[in-house]
């Protein structure tokens, strides 16, 4: 499997809500794992979803940057944010690739704000979307960052009950045209994440997200032309009799 350019050369009925994530960590210190799950140490969340541009909870600091290992893909079914029970919408998850690299932002949280925020996103990620948690490197966009920081990210597996799985970029842009959930459109939501890559990380390719994106950019003119017509036919019935 080639390497990712733009990554360094490494390759590295709801439920009630449960009472913390599930937390699967790559290896690290024994030091490290002891102030995570004290609280004593910030603790950093990697979004690389509708995190990138609407966290929805308090942090003291963001960044921009990737982590390895993963590539984003829209295999993940949202019957709740982004769709309905009867179309459910599409939504990224991350799958393991050893060549590749997936951008988005990382936030740090602190004191107060870590059990406020894990416990936001347990139900909006876990419950509510499916996910489970992973620690994982996170690799700052800045120049002049040191070490990669140990960071939280909620991934979807093809074990949770909503994963849809592969599909060609044209049926995920049509899923995505016809879906639409609490927290909005899922157009809205394939959209902002291509505006974030363009505009945070133009450096990048995401030939997944761009080639879903184009698609349905292609079949939306058709679209309108299909609702005008039908709207012209109902207002004037005599007009379709030719």
């Amino acid at each position: 499997m080639k390497r990712d350019p733009q990554c360094p050369e490494e390759c590295p009925s709801r439920p009630e809500p449960p009472p913390a994530p599930r937390i699967t960590p790559e290896p690290t210190g024994e030091a490290e794992d002891a102030e995570l799950k004290c609280g004593s140490a910030p603790v950093w969340i990697f979004g690389y979803g509708s995190l990138v541009w609407r966290p929805g909870f308090e942090f003291t600091s963001r960044k921009v940057g990737f982590i390895r290992g993963y590539s984003r893909r829209f295999w993940q079914g949202d019957t709740f944010h982004r769709g309905s029970e009867k179309m459910p919408g599409r939504v990224v998850t991350l799958l393991e690739d050893c060549g590749a690299c997936t951008w988005g932002v990382a936030y740090e949280v602190r004191g107060e704000q870590i059990p406020a925020s894990l416990q936001y996103l347990n139900m909006r990620e876990a419950v509510l979307g499916g996910y489970d948690t992973k620690l994982v490197k996170f690799h700052p966009q800045e120049k002049d960052a040191e070490e990669p920081i140990q960071a939280l990210v909620y991934i979807a597996t093809p074990q949770n009950p909503s994963y849809l799985g592969p599909a060609s970029e044209e049926d995920i842009a049509a899923q995505i045209i016809v879906s639409s959930g609490c927290a909005g459109h899922n157009i809205e939501y394939l959209l902002r994440l291509a505006e974030f890559m363009r505009y945070f990380c133009p450096q990048a390719e995401d030939k997944h997200l761009f080639s879903i994106e184009e698609a349905l950019i292609s079949i939306l003119p058709c679209l309108c032309c299909t609702e005008e017509s039908v709207e012209e036919t109902a207002s004037n019935p005599q007009k379709s009799k030719g």
